[in-house]
């Protein structure tokens, strides 16, 4: 292992010009190159809006791309690398957890206010990974151009500002507008939020790179800033997403899986391994679309699971639950999903809206009440329907189901009995996240639901897999990095 001479920097902040611009995959990449070389690095999000999340070793909750990054730097996951995570509830409101605990719901108005005191936290971790670590690779949240948020900002050039970090920002050419995106932003900010402004990374390129050139000049004479890297586009990776629902469906298999896109949709990482299998033919089914035939039909994590219960009435899920199991098909509630399969949905505390209750879809002999306590696990056992297969996974819910279906598990974690299943099998209901994660419950899983005799994916070794294409596809940008003078570049 060939060791780096001193790093440049101590801490580096990656922005992006929009969301879903490669800032994630940028940070993780960046992550897996130093660590090759020896260094000691840890990721970094001040405050992150996603309702995909991880569990931590130290039990607390963060986002699912900081979980990710921690893989690629090689550390375990902990609650300092994303000490401010909003899981939105409705388009006006978010429950906030701050350093991995819930601490309240809050509309977005009060959430402004409280900037300051989630300032605080987010400085306290930052220091902490500091002391420890030999670099931050900080990621930012959507654009530091959106200029209603620039005030009291904790995610973007606020955090650089109040720890005097450069700053390098992507922008994503695949979309189209990469020069306007850049040219725009560069604009948006105050001057010495441009002078923070390392250069640039322009992401998701394919092409010639020689009929590029024209528009990189044009760029680094207009700006007086460095074009650091021209990322390619990589197909094929299988790296968890912040939060977006893959737009591009698996349309290969013989084996067809069907998920509703609800919307409050969490955690649909759950899905990435059936997503990855060559036998598996798995679409995400949106509003306003036809319900398609299916072998097996899985409701996913919900973070409003009486809202998202109503809108699956209302675009006609429960009838055609009721006709695929009449053909003989399957059913997975995952979570959310989960507590809808019961008789009720109860809120006495109003932890998801007012205080009330809604009729479940009646299929498992349960009863779900909303708890204000959130679960946080990392868990193990076996699954129940097939002695042989070891599961892992992790709990994130807040509520409790009880009733007579709990006495037919899913699963047996850590020596307790946990979910339910129906007593023709042909239902199957757990809290358990990433269930399909472990190859032997993921074969298990599939041969319940009618796909016997395939060959396991092992999502760890295909995210490791890929993690390394993106680390060997970004090593012209950690070169540009080791070559900047970032306090002459900052003064300029």
């Amino acid at each position: 292992m060939k060791r780096l001479p001193v790093l440049p920097f101590h801490t580096l902040m990656v922005q992006g010009t929009t969301s879903d611009a490669g800032k994630s995959t940028v940070v993780a990449a960046l992550c897996r190159l130093l660590v090759r070389h020896g260094v000691k690095v840890v990721p970094f999000k001040p405050q992150n809006m996603a309702l995909n999340s991880a569990v931590t070793s130290d039990g607390g909750e963060i986002g699912r791309a900081q979980a990710l990054q921690a893989q690629a730097a090689r550390i375990a996951p902990h609650t300092d690398m994303n000490p401010v995570l909003l899981k939105p509830s409705s388009d006006t409101g978010a429950q906030v957890i701050v350093h991995g605990k819930v601490r309240a719901d809050m509309n977005a108005r009060d959430y402004h206010r409280y900037k300051t005191s989630a300032m605080a936290a987010v400085l306290a971790s930052y220091h902490r990974l500091r002391e420890q670590y030999d670099a931050v690779l900080v990621e930012g949240a959507g654009s530091p151009a959106e200029i209603n948020l620039r005030a009291r900002d904790i995610a973007n050039m606020g955090f650089a500002e109040a720890v005097d970090c450069p700053v390098i920002l992507v922008a994503d050419i695949d979309r189209g507008g990469v020069f306007a995106h850049l040219v725009g932003t560069l604009d948006c900010l105050s001057e010495s939020e441009r002078r923070r402004i390392a250069g640039f990374v322009i992401n998701r390129f394919r092409g010639d790179i020689s009929l590029l050139q024209p528009g990189l000049d044009w760029l680094e004479e207009r700006t007086g800033k460095p074009v650091l890297a021209v990322l390619p586009y990589l197909h094929g990776l299988h790296l968890d997403a912040e939060d977006a629902v893959a737009s591009t469906q698996s349309v290969r298999g013989k084996f067809r899986v069907v998920v509703p896109v609800l919307p409050r949709i969490s955690n649909h990482t759950d899905f990435d391994a059936l997503r990855a299998h060559p036998d598996v033919d798995l679409q995400f089914i949106g509003a306003g679309q036809p319900i398609p035939p299916a072998d097996l039909i899985i409701l996913p994590g919900s973070k409003n699971t009486r809202n998202d219960l109503a809108w699956l009435r209302q675009q006609g899920w429960p009838d055609a639950i009721r006709k695929h199991l009449r053909y003989g098909g399957k059913l997975i509630g995952i979570c959310g999903g989960f507590q809808m399969l019961g008789q009720s949905v109860d809120d006495p505390h109003g932890v998801e809206g007012a205080p009330g209750s809604m009729e479940g879809l009646g299929l498992l002999a349960m009863r779900t009440e909303l708890t204000q306590q959130k679960q946080l696990l990392q868990v193990s056992g076996r699954c129940a329907f097939n002695n042989e297969a070891g599961v892992a996974g992790y709990e994130i819910h807040m509520g409790v189901s009880m009733g007579d279906a709990m006495q037919h598990p899913a699963f047996h974690i850590d020596g307790r009995p946990e979910g339910a299943r129906s007593a023709d099998d042909q239902i199957l209901g757990s809290y358990l996240h990433g269930m399909f994660d472990t190859p032997q419950a993921f074969s298990a899983l599939l041969a319940w639901a009618g796909l016997g005799g395939v060959d396991a994916v092992d999502l760890d070794q295909l995210r490791e897999q890929s993690l390394e294409r993106v680390a060997d596809a970004t090593q012209p940008l950690l070169d540009a990095l080791l070559k900047i003078n970032y306090r002459s570049a900052m003064a300029s």
